[in-house]
């Protein structure tokens, strides 16, 4: 049984407008570089300048999360002439350094979010990774074996992570990055089966408590859906590269905020 979502709240005061004219923000997630790709995403970073003028990476940017796979992504990643922010996905972990792979991206000059959150020419970036546990009236609850009380206050701690990021922002435009999907008209095209292993309610709940929220967008689901909407209305795009490739040649995807 889930747990009943949390009543909205007035976001907090003193949001800053910022400048008037329209952000372009470009998206991709799930890259998967691995350590014999040879600059598989050249293109992709050498062009999105012409398109956009910040770059969203929603994780699983790397296969194991290996110090050889992030060499070789940033080998393309410099090339961006553009502001990046990042989330990482779950497969940084696999290899049990992800601070190693934080690192050597903010080094690259990535703005990562992990719990912090960070404004680019008037425009606040939040997020986090987020994490699995289902959607609605499915959501796993804290109820029963210790086990799944550990596991579902995982996901508590990590949505309360990704609210306190957003909750540092004064901007009143503001975009959430996130690896799991939040709502589930973006994992629909995978098998039902997983679909709680693909994100989680919480996370649209979290962000359906700020008022400045414009925009969120998301990787991981791979044969997900393209798009769907937070139950107070805040869109909500599944950036994953195999979904942008079915929408057409881009290798990302680029919104107005």
């Amino acid at each position: 049984m889930a747990e009943p979502p949390n009543d909205p709240q007035t976001p907090q005061p003193g949001l800053e407008p910022g400048p008037g004219r329209k952000m372009r923000v470009a998206a991709v997630g799930d890259l998967h570089v691995g350590e014999t790709s040879q600059r598989a995403y050249r293109d992709l970073f050498e062009r999105v300048a012409d398109d956009a003028d910040v770059l969203c990476l929603c994780g699983d940017l790397t296969n194991y999360g290996k110090t050889g796979e992030v060499e070789r992504l940033l080998e393309d990643l410099r090339l961006c002439r553009i502001p990046m922010v990042g989330v990482l996905g779950n497969h940084e972990h696999e290899c049990g350094q992800p601070d190693h792979v934080v690192q050597m991206l903010c080094d690259a000059g990535v703005k990562m979010l992990t719990g912090q959150a960070y404004e680019i020419d008037g425009v606040g970036f939040a997020g986090g990774k987020g994490f699995v546990g289902g959607f609605g009236r499915y959501m796993l609850s804290s109820f029963g074996e210790d086990s799944i009380k550990r596991f579902v206050q995982e996901a508590v701690e990590d949505a309360n992570l990704i609210e306190n990021s957003i909750r540092m922002l004064r901007t009143e435009r503001s975009v959430v990055l996130l690896h799991y999907a939040p709502v589930v008209e973006t994992v629909i095209g995978e098998p039902p089966e997983i679909h709680a292993f693909l994100g989680s309610s919480r996370l649209a709940e979290t962000i359906d408590r700020y008022d400045n929220v414009s925009l969120v967008v998301h990787g991981h689901a791979h044969r997900g859906g393209p798009e769907g909407r937070t139950h107070r209305g805040v869109p909500v795009y599944n950036v994953a590269l195999p979904v942008l490739r079915t929408l057409g040649d881009l290798p990302y995807r680029v919104f107005e905020v």
